[in-house]
């Protein structure tokens, strides 16, 4: 006869059954947890904390712009809704999601474990008002979203990243690899400087009923762009609004800028030594190309110097100085500038400019005074500096930068130091004065630009702008600011123009942030 099992043996036979329950209950909770995915308070277990796959976007002093932060998808089983229409109506309330949505998917994912998506991407608060209500079957699923702690400040540089964190305009969209392999980005902006220059360029829309308006600040020897805003009568949209509403206009559309394209016309002309300064030009009634007469917006005397051309925003006499030029070399040197092919910068959306497919006689005049030829603020600005800041090429970039990154010589520093000289002069002599700063040397160029209708100009229909640097005699930034067909009781006639509207813009930008970039106040250059 066989002994039973001793004490021992029983023993061991207990602690491997209780081993056995053990893992038994441990596997029904990982099932619970797993695939049923909720408690009996009817709130969802949180998965592990997921990892933020897209890096952070900061301002040149460290100011943070972008960052990915946990947020949650809510979806519900209507499968243990008690009340599947109070349910649908406190869900909508607090979350924004379509009432009858919900009530119609609830209907149809009725068994056990079908989930319906209630809304992407909850805020804290909203999890917290569904916390109270006490709805069961509810799921929050960890996921990723890019927040901008600045709001609307640089939005329309910064772009925008879609459902799945990828980057679809702006720098999101340029730096979307770097970002998305965990490089954090410094950008060149100076939150100080945007939020300046957007609160002037909103403030002068808005004074003279502009369409919109917008603005650039780049620094003239390192291509870094400290700020970009562009503004709009919230109720004009025309079809690229529809499209895009917060496209950034000083990056993506193009213009026909006018007057302020003459710095180009006159930096040929010195640079060629085609036309002297003291040199006299008949103005009258106008100058005649072919079949055309080019007028001037303003009364002009019968004859002007070439300084007092460019002083006076002379369409006919900068006409005859740029034929002096005449085509094939006007194109050449242009596209020196790089105002005939797109700006490249990290934001990769610059448009393309729109040129004379015939570049003939008459071309090379309009071309002269900014008619016929459109190109981005960016590109413009980009072109400008390199007038200024001694003749040599800069490259836009959004990034921080350490040093001077002028490249290879455009035109020679003679030509740029009689530019600046000129610039300073159009200021204190001529459309500019009211750009004009106490003891910051400014210099720069008015733009008054006919916008075209159905192919024809139409006289009140403009498109101002001011080119400003400073400090003129030695330049270290640009401003550029546009307002789009200024009107109203404070913008008619002669008042339109670019000397009464983007001058002093241009103006009441630089003295906000000459002293947020430590600028010293100087005696007047020249």
């Amino acid at each position: 006869m066989t002994d039973g099992p001793s004490i021992v043996q029983r023993r061991i036979a207990i602690m491997a059954l209780g081993c056995v329950l053990a893992f038994t209950l441990v596997g029904v909770r990982l099932v619970d947890l797993t695939l049923i995915r909720h408690s009996s308070a009817g709130m969802v277990a949180l998965p592990p904390r997921v990892a933020a796959v897209r890096a952070d976007i900061v301002d040149r002093n460290g100011e943070l712009l972008a960052r990915d932060l946990v947020v949650h998808d809510l979806s519900v089983q209507p499968y243990l809704l008690s009340d599947r229409a109070l349910a649908a109506h406190q869900l909508a309330i607090a979350t924004g999601t379509d009432e009858r949505r919900l009530l119609k998917s609830f209907a149809e994912h009725r068994k056990p474990n079908q989930f319906v998506l209630v809304a992407r991407q909850v805020t804290p608060d909203v999890e917290d008002t569904l916390s109270d209500l006490g709805i069961d079957g509810l799921e929050f699923d960890p996921v990723m979203k890019r927040y901008y702690p600045r709001g609307e400040a640089a939005a329309q540089v910064l772009g925008a990243t879609d459902a799945d964190g990828k980057g679809i305009t702006g720098i999101e969209l340029g730096l979307d690899k770097r970002l998305h392999a965990g490089h954090a980005v410094k950008l060149s902006l100076d939150m100080r400087i945007q939020y300046a220059l957007s609160q002037e360029v909103e403030a002068a829309r808005s004074q003279f009923n502009a369409k919109a308006a917008g603005g650039i600040v780049i620094n003239v020897n390192t291509g870094e762009i400290l700020a970009m805003a562009s503004e709009r009568d919230p109720s004009f949209t025309d079809v690229q609004d529809r499209a895009n509403p917060d496209r950034n206009r000083m990056l993506r559309d193009v213009y026909e800028l006018g007057s302020v394209f003459k710095i180009f016309a006159f930096t040929l002309a010195m640079q060629d030594h085609t036309t002297r300064l003291d040199e006299w030009f008949p103005i009258g009634r106008g100058f005649k190309v072919g079949r055309y007469t080019i007028h001037d917006a303003e009364r002009m005397p019968a004859m002007l110097t070439a300084r007092e051309i460019l002083a006076q925003s002379s369409n006919a006499g900068t006409a005859q100085i740029a034929l002096r030029s005449g085509p094939e070399r006007q194109q050449a040197f242009l596209r020196s500038l790089g105002l005939l092919s797109s700006v490249r910068s990290e934001d990769p959306e610059g448009a393309k400019p729109l040129f004379p497919r015939r570049w003939g006689t008459t071309e090379t005049a309009t071309v002269g005074f900014g008619h016929g030829i459109s190109v981005s603020p960016l590109s413009f600005a980009t072109a400008a500096a390199i007038v200024v800041n001694g003749g040599r090429r800069i490259t836009p970039t959004f990034l921080k930068q350490a040093g001077d990154r002028r490249g290879e010589q455009v035109i020679s520093p003679e030509t740029s130091a009689t530019m600046r000289e000129l610039l300073r002069y159009v200021v204190t002599n001529g459309t500019g004065k009211l750009a004009d700063v106490p003891g910051y040397n400014v210099g720069g160029k008015t733009g008054s630009a006919e916008k075209a209708t159905n192919g024809r100009y139409v006289a009140h229909k403009l498109l101002t702008s001011f080119c400003a640097v400073f400090p003129i005699d030695n330049p270290r930034y640009l401003v550029f600011v546009l307002l789009d067909e200024p009107h109203g009781a404070n913008a008619s006639g002669v008042m339109a123009l670019a000397g009464h509207t983007a001058a002093p813009l241009a103006g009441r930008v630089v003295a906000k942030i000459a002293p947020m970039l430590e600028m010293p106040t100087q005696a007047p250059a020249f």
